[in-house]
Order: structure tokens, then C-alpha cells, then sequence
């Protein structure tokens, strides 16, 4: 549509948008200024998915692919996400445009999941494995914005991501068929720790055997190929996981990840309308097991 083009045209032109400029870019804009850092080139590509038409308004859902080449101090890198927006247009004005949020709020698969069992079988030998994080960063990059054939696409896809990128460095699953114990993907079937970020999230902090996490103090501690687990809210449900694929200009994590699918993001996701200062962190340092 070509109101929605003449929107995004302001943006990249930095032109002052006054109502019409959305919550989302404003939070990107301070994020940048933060960070010392500048866009200093946009492109951008549109694909409307559903749209409807009543009287004088139209009403679209539409996902905006993005790729941000950014300059911080003397480095350049560049950042790219797939974000869903909707956005409602009355008499040929936009009136509202808005990002389209998904977090991990899977009820079913989040009662009690921090309680899960994670204690070894007497029958199980912990198996050693050496983590491979240039493989996990490998199969992060490749397909940060597609899906594997091998396993199932979720609607909220963050930690299936997560958990895909891990085994794709060596990590390996163990507690089959018991969907509250262990780590593991089989057929039509897979453990909480797996697909949804409040279980991985205590997974990652009590295994016993298999993918461990270390808890480390601050982002800038992790390595490529580290974990990110995210509370929003701050309100003990964790909501997001994303892995650590490079360092920008100051060491800090720039990290990969589903739902929104993002490459090169920074870390802090101060720019996602799901922010809020309540948010909570923990940064798990992904340990081989020898």
C-alpha cells in the first residue's frame, strides 16, 4: 500500500513523524543513541498477510523485513529482523501502527516448570560432549529466518530455535519420553525444556547431565554460542531465549533468534515493545561436559 511505503520512506529519511511515529522506532532510535551507535543505512522490504476493508477503514497485518547497516565508533555490522506490524488506516491517514507482539506464554507446557524433574536416572551416565560454538553460531546464521524441515515449526518458535542451534554444536539430548525431564526432541515429541522458554530457562540452571548452562553475572561475559533467557514482565514467567553469534564495538552479545526472527541484534531488546523496566535477564555460559 502506498501509505505504508510513504510511512517507512519517513523513517529511513529521519523525518519527523510526530503522532504517527510508533512506539517500536522510538525505542530503536534510543537504543542506537545509547549504545553510541548510528544507522546509517535502511532497506526495508513489505509483505502484507491479511488485510481488511470496512467503510473508510482498512485494517493490515503485515511483516516488514529490515536490514540495519550500523556504525559504532569505527566498526560497522549489520543487524536484520523480520517483525510483524499491524496497522489501521482511516480516510487515507494512518491512525495506528503498532509491532504485532509474541512472547512464550505457552500455559500448558509452563505449569509448574520450574519444578520439573531434573534429577538423572540411576540408569543414565551423563554422556561427554564437547560443545562445538562455532557449529551452534553456524546453524544460528543459517537459519535465523527460516525453519528446519527436521522439526516442527511452533507459533512462538524462540526456545525450538534455541534448542536446535545447541544440538546443532554437539549438546545432546537425553530423558526421552518423559516430556518434564531432561532435554530432547524425537518424532512428534519433545520435552518442556526444549520448545518453551520458562523451562529451558530452569532447565539450563539445574541439569544434571546433558546441555548445562553456567550462569554468568553480565552479557559481557558470554561467548559466542551462549544463551540469553529473558522476563519481560519481571514477573517470574520467562518469556524469551535467544543465542549470543557475535560482539559488537564495547564486547557486548549480539544475538540471534524466532519470533521475532532477528539477526545481529543487540541484546537488551530495549527496542521490543515487549521491554518493560521490570524485565529480568540470565545469561547462561554453555558448558561442554568432559
Amino acid at each position: 500500500m502506498e501509505i505504508l511505503q510513504q510511512y517507512w520512506m519517513d523513517s529511513f529519511n529521519n523525518v519527523q513523524l510526530s503522532k504517527r511515529q510508533d512506539d517500536w522506532w522510538s525505542r530503536l532510535d534510543n537504543l542506537c543513541k545509547k549504545r553510541n551507535a548510528e544507522i546509517v543505512k535502511i532497506n526495508g522490504q513489505g509483505h502484507i498477510f491479511h488485510q481488511l476493508r470496512q467503510e473508510n477503514i482498512d485494517t493490515c497485518h503485515y511483516q516488514m523485513h529490515l536490514t540495519f547497516l550500523i556504525k559504532q565508533d569505527e566498526h560497522l555490522y549489520v543487524e536484520e529482523r523480520v517483525t510483524p506490524f499491524t496497522c489501521t488506516i482511516r480516510d487515507g491517514n494512518i491512525v495506528k501502527h503498532e509491532e504485532i507482539l509474541n512472547v512464550d506464554h505457552t500455559s500448558e507446557d509452563s505449569v509448574n516448570a520450574k519444578a520439573m524433574e531434573l534429577v538423572t536416572d540411576s540408569t543414565q551416565v551423563s554422556e561427554r560432549f564437547t560443545y562445538n560454538r562455532q557449529q551452534a553460531v553456524q546453524y544460528a546464521e543459517h537459519w535465523w529466518n527460516s525453519y528446519n524441515p527436521t522439526y516442527r515449526v511452533f507459533d512462538v518458535d524462540c526456545t525450538n530455535f534455541i534448542s536446535q542451534c545447541l544440538h546443532a554444536g554437539g549438546a545432546p539430548m537425553w530423558g526421552t519420553p518423559n516430556r518434564s525431564k531432561g532435554w530432547w526432541y524425537q518424532g512428534n515429541n519433545w520435552s518442556y525444556s526444549w520448545a518453551v522458554a520458562h523451562s529451558m530457562r530452569w532447565y539450563l540452571s539445574g541439569a544434571t547431565q546433558g546441555v548445562k548452562g553456567v550462569e554468568m553475572e553480565s552479557p559481557e561475559e558470554l561467548l559466542p554460542g551462549d544463551v540469553i533467557c529473558y522476563d519481560f514482565q519481571g514477573d517470574g514467567r520467562w518469556d524469551h531465549t535467544t543465542i549470543v553469534v557475535a560482539k559488537d564495538a564495547y564486547g557486548m552479545p549480539l544475538v540471534n533468534a524466532h519470533t521475532d526472527n532477528s539477526r545481529h541484534r543487540y541484546w537488551s531488546y530495549e527496542d521490543s515493545t515487549a521491554w518493560t523496566p521490570n524485565i529480568k535477564y540470565k545469561f547462561f555460559h554453555i558448558q561442554s561436559v568432559t
